[in-house]
């Protein structure tokens, strides 16, 4: 990633979109700094999409303002504003070669005479890999080229914010998993700001500096992937990242820097878990856990939190399988556990219908007051 100013240089302040009745967005305030991949992170119909369009200046908010780079973008059309669109679909002529796909917006930048803007397709071609690709028509090559040649077209033109929307949601998984690293290096390369609208959060954890999550067009949470994923401030949140057990639980007291909860489906009164400010005794409140941070055994383990249960189910990925336990409270919970190696077999820690023990520690112990 490049170093990031000082300072937001995207500033979204107070924005809503109605669209008739219907309020696509409502209220989001949001700053990205300069070089940042920003992600914006929701299911179908959250509003990521049409924010998106306010930032390209396709759509004008219904309120609230839009500042990139110190200027009010209210009075500034599309075709002035420094920002360029990467549409999912790619939208590459199929009657023109690669490169002149490349080329095809520097046509109106005057400032660029032919041998300018030969030299600027070129680099493009080479900092997307494709320089000998430049003869060949879209449909010569891969889907995975032809995202790279829209992304060489976005770029060619220098903008200071690149917005892609959904940019890998058409290619496989492989192709996916490689691409967001190839975008991550063009990135750092060029230092361009980029705004990114998924729906997959593996792929937003990956490519962003920051993440935006958002529900009903209202942004839920915004932090880095690690504070996403291990300070959620919602159920919501804590749901729609990753995999996660809930529990209803009530604060008892606190105790050595930590809440001890009563919760009725771990059958245990004396659950320790991260320390929430404002959280009081009496309350009810969710216990989140990830699968992850469960430790299953035959045997009693000493230390931690520790319930009981029996396996249900399992699944086996190879280096971890994830195991479905039932608890005596009619509760199922689901852990993952790694596979230990036995000769020329990977060996699970449990097999179907072994009762078990499950522990986890009190900082994996996620406390929700909303």
């Amino acid at each position: 990633m490049t170093d990031k100013e000082d300072g937001p240089f995207l500033r979204i302040e107070g924005v809503s979109k109605s669209f008739g009745t219907f309020q696509a967005v409502k209220d989001v305030n949001l700053t990205v700094g300069k070089g940042e991949i920003f992600s914006l992170l929701g299911g179908s119909g959250c509003g990521k999409t049409t924010l998106l369009r306010m930032l390209a200046g396709f759509e004008e908010p219904t309120s609230g303002r839009i500042f990139l780079d110190g200027r009010d973008m209210a009075a500034v059309p599309p075709w002035e504003r420094p920002v360029h669109m990467m549409f999912q679909s790619y939208a590459i002529f199929p009657h023109m070669t690669v490169a002149a796909n490349v080329a095809y917006g520097l046509k109106h930048e005057k400032a660029l005479d032919k041998a300018a803007r030969k030299a600027r397709v070129a680099e493009m071609l080479d900092l997307v890999q494709l320089t000998q690709f430049g003869h060949r028509m879209p449909h010569q090559i891969s889907g995975g080229q032809r995202q790279r040649v829209a992304l060489a077209r976005a770029l060619a033109r220098q903008p200071k914010l690149l917005l892609l929307d959904e940019p890998l949601a058409a290619l496989d998984k492989k192709l996916r998993e490689q691409t967001q690293f190839e975008l991550m290096n063009i990135q750092s390369r060029t230092g361009v700001t980029f705004i990114v609208v998924t729906h997959d959060q593996e792929e937003a954890m990956t490519l962003s500096d920051r993440i935006a999550v958002m529900d009903k067009g209202v942004v839920r949470q915004t932090g880095t992937p690690t504070e996403i994923y291990e300070f959620p401030q919602s159920r919501f949140v804590a749901g729609f990242i990753g995999s996660v057990n809930t529990f209803e639980s009530k604060v008892l007291d606190r105790k050595d820097g930590h809440l001890l909860l009563e919760v009725p489906d771990l059958g245990a009164a004396g659950i320790l878990a991260r320390d929430v400010p404002g959280v009081a005794a009496g309350q009810t409140v969710t216990l989140a856990i990830r699968p992850e941070k469960l430790r299953i055994s035959r045997r009693k383990p000493e230390g931690g939190n520790l319930f009981q249960g029996q396996v249900r189910d399992l699944a086996y990925f190879g280096k971890d399988s994830l195991y479905r336990i039932d608890l005596a409270s009619g509760s199922m919970v689901q852990a993952h556990a790694v596979n230990s190696q036995r000769g020329d077999e990977a060996e699970r820690v449990a097999d179907w219908d072994d009762a078990v023990w499950i522990g986890f520690d009190p900082g994996a112990a996620i406390v929700l007051a909303e």
